[in-house]
Order: structure tokens, then sequence, then C-alpha cells
């Protein structure tokens, strides 16, 4: 038998075991073992099996995820997401939607600190949805918003999935934040172009709320220096060049400490418990890495990347219908995968075809991220929605599926304009590096 046919079974069997729900790394760590074997010979396996920790343990770069985490973890858990959405209010405060815009805001603010679309979303189902439907605004469109904002948190820098990426496809995490930062702007307009659009053809779903007095507005913005201060510090010094990747995760986790301590609000159980959480979160998280790193061994042995990218080629398809393919493939995939499980899945098959046919690595992963934030709001897995499920309880799973849908269209006029427009992304990384 061919390493090509190893390749596919490897693939296939991976899929089955996840929808029988077993643990992605467990089942990416059992399949890149017994593939590399079949392929390559018992031996050589183990052997590589012992030397991927090995270098994995060395990653310098890896330090970042705890520390990244830690800083979002801490943020979660205190006043400073609430401070944000008073301020994104303040700004929006007096138009149609606007408590959803501020939402968006809030979302987008929140997640470039925390990293992460299941936190931020589930810190703003607490601070925003209260609030929303104090003031009449239907359900579908609460959930939707918190829903879809709440991906931001995985896409605008710095992002723990974008870190990920950049470890699997050996890219530069500096130059992933850069080409992210723009399109997460992008992706911030457009959810507000589209709750525009639902004020419009629906008022009832989103009534006019009372302007915000001047003198509260001034108070509600001036409690924004936390976070403010917090991303410029981390994103500020990494664009410019002050701090290295991982030094500005430390810089931002003491800073977040610092700044609770100073507000009274961490205090020392609530610091104990938060790296308790980190901890757990990281060692899950490296587990699922460390089989990633052994199944995409088994993907160079089982030559599948190269003959695919030969048949692609072959075919002599225009290099936008290859993507076009990738992201009908992402699209389906987000049904049933989370978004790390899919990046870890498919970049050791995609991303060597992708840059084969002339598309930047760089681009590519932020590509990659915007399509697997798609995943987080689409049933039947769609994380992000059981999240605001487990918060707001009262709230139906119809009326939350109703609400997703509008928003869709944002992050597919995303998908859109980043292929049709690749400078979007590529812009900012070419100005700073």
């Amino acid at each position: 038998m061919t390493p090509q046919f190893y390749g596919v079974s490897g693939i296939f069997i991976l899929i089955v075991l996840v929808f029988l729900r077993v643990p992605i790394g467990a089942a990416l760590l059992l399949i890149g073992v017994i593939g590399y074997a079949a392929v390559d010979g018992a031996r050589t396996a183990l052997l590589t099996l012992g030397e991927i920790p090995f270098n994995f343990a060395q990653a310098y770069s890896l330090s970042v995820v705890p520390l990244f985490l830690l800083m979002g973890i801490i943020a979660a858990k205190t006043t400073m997401a609430g401070d944000l959405f008073r301020a994104a209010n303040a700004i929006f405060s007096g138009l149609r939607g606007g408590l959803a815009m501020a939402t968006v805001g809030a979302c987008a603010g929140f997640g470039a600190i925390c990293g992460s679309s299941l936190a931020t979303a589930s810190t703003m189902t607490q601070v925003a949805v209260p609030e929303m439907r104090r003031h009449g605004y239907a359900d579908s469109i609460t959930s939707g918003v918190v829903a879809s904002g709440g991906t931001l948190g995985i896409l605008i820098p710095p992002s723990i999935i974008l870190v990920i990426y950049a470890i699997i496809a050996q890219e530069s995490v500096p130059k992933l934040f850069a080409a992210a930062l723009l399109p997460g702007l992008m992706m911030a307009v457009l959810h507000i172009v589209v709750i525009l659009f639902l004020g419009w053809r629906s008022k009832d779903d989103m009534p006019l709320v009372e302007a915000m007095p001047m003198a509260e507005r001034v108070k509600a913005l001036l409690g924004f220096w936390k976070m403010g201060l917090i991303f410029s510090v981390v994103v500020g010094g990494i664009y410019t060049g002050w701090f290295s990747p991982t030094e500005a995760a430390a810089v931002g986790a003491l800073l977040t400490i610092v700044i609770g301590i100073a507000s009274r609000e961490v205090t020392f159980g609530l610091l104990k418990d938060s790296f308790g959480e980190t901890l757990t979160s990281t060692g899950s998280l490296f587990f699922i890495i460390l089989g990633a790193f052994m199944f995409a061994a088994f993907m160079v042995q089982s030559r599948i990347p190269a003959t695919l990218g030969d048949w692609i080629i072959a075919q002599n398809l225009p290099p936008v219908a290859v993507i076009l393919f990738f992201v009908l493939v992402y699209l389906v995939l987000g049904c049933f995968l989370d978004a790390i499980s899919m990046i870890l899945i498919t970049v050791p098959v995609f991303l060597p075809i992708a840059e084969t046919i002339g598309y930047s690595g760089i681009w590519f992963g932020v590509l990659l991220v915007i399509v697997a934030e798609i995943g987080l709001i689409t049933p039947p897995v769609g994380m992000n929605l059981f999240v605001i499920r487990a918060q707001a309880p009262d709230i139906t799973l119809p009326a939350i599926y109703k609400g997703i849908l509008p928003f869709l269209m944002a992050h597919l006029a995303s998908i859109s304009l980043l292929i049709l427009f690749p400078v979007i992304a590529l812009w900012l990384p070419g100005l700073l590096y």
C-alpha cells in the first residue's frame, strides 16, 4: 500500500473518531503515531514521538500562550468588561441599535485583551445581554450580536488561535498580529452595518434608547482607561518592536494583575483561581498541539500535501478557485469541529498548497481564522451559541439561531473582501516589518 493510501485512511479515521467524541488531542496523537508507523516503521514513529515533546518543551515561543490566557482570565474576572461596555455605549448612545453596537465594540475591545472567543461571549452575555433585554431588545437580536461579536475575540490581536497557527505554520507571531488588526476592525464595522440594517428593517426589535447625558458619557469613557492602557502596552509594544510577543504577554499579564490589585478587585483567592484555570487550560491546549505535531509529521510522511498540491496544479485551476474550495471545506467542518481543531487538522495539508499557488502563509492564517469564526456560531456545534444558552437559559435555541443568521453575512462579506483584496491583511505587516 502507498503512503498516500495510509494518509487518506488516517484522515478518514480521524474524522470518525472526532464524530465519536474522542478528545481531539488523543485522536490526533493516536492517528499520528499509528499512521507514521505504517508508513515508515514503528521504530521511527516512536523516535519521532519522543523527539516531538522534547522539542515542544524547549520552544520559547509557546510560553506566550499561558501568559495571554492568564491576562484574559483575570480581565474576565474583574469589572474591566463592564467598564468597556459602558465606554462603548457612551459612543453609540442615542442611535437605534446603540446598545447592540456597543456590544460589538465591547466584544472587539475585550477580545483584544482576552484572545478567546468563548471567554468574550461568556463575559459579554453577563454584561450586555441583561442591559439589552431591559431596554426591550428582541432575544434574537440580543443573542445574535453577542454570539457573533464574541468571534472577534479570536481575530483581533493578541489572539491565542493566531499564536497556535504561527506555531503550526512556522510563521511570525508579530506579523500575524499585524495582519489580523485591519480585518478585525473591518469585521467589527460590518457587524455595525448589519445592526443598522436590522434597526431600519424592524424597529420594534431594537427600540430607540434615550441618549446618555454628556456628563455620563465622559465618565463612562474615562472608565476605559484600564483596557486602553493594557491594549496600548501589549499590542503597541509588539508593533513598535519594544517587546517580543512573549515579553508583551508577560508585561500584559503583570499589568492586568497590578491594575486589578490597585482597583481592589483582584484578591489572593481570585489570583489563585486564575492561575489554576490557566494551568488547566494550558495543559489541555498543549496536549492538543502535541497531537497535532505528530499528526503533521504523519501527513508529511504520507505525502498527502505534496500529492494533493501536484494534483491541484495539474488541473490548472485558478488560485481563487482553490481558496474558495478550502473555504467551503472549512465551512462544512465548522459545523462539527471547534476552531482550534480545524486549524490543527487542516493546516498541515492546506497551507503547503496555498503557498504553492502563490498565497502568503500570513494572509492564509488570517483568512483561516475568519472562516473558523463561522464555526463558532453555526449549529450543531456553535460553541458561542451554547455559551449564551448556558448563561441565559430563558433564551430559546430557535431564537439564538434566528438571531445569528443576519450576522453570518458580515462574516461572509469579510471573507469575500479578504480574497478580493489581500492587501487588507498584508499592508500593515508589510509596513511594520
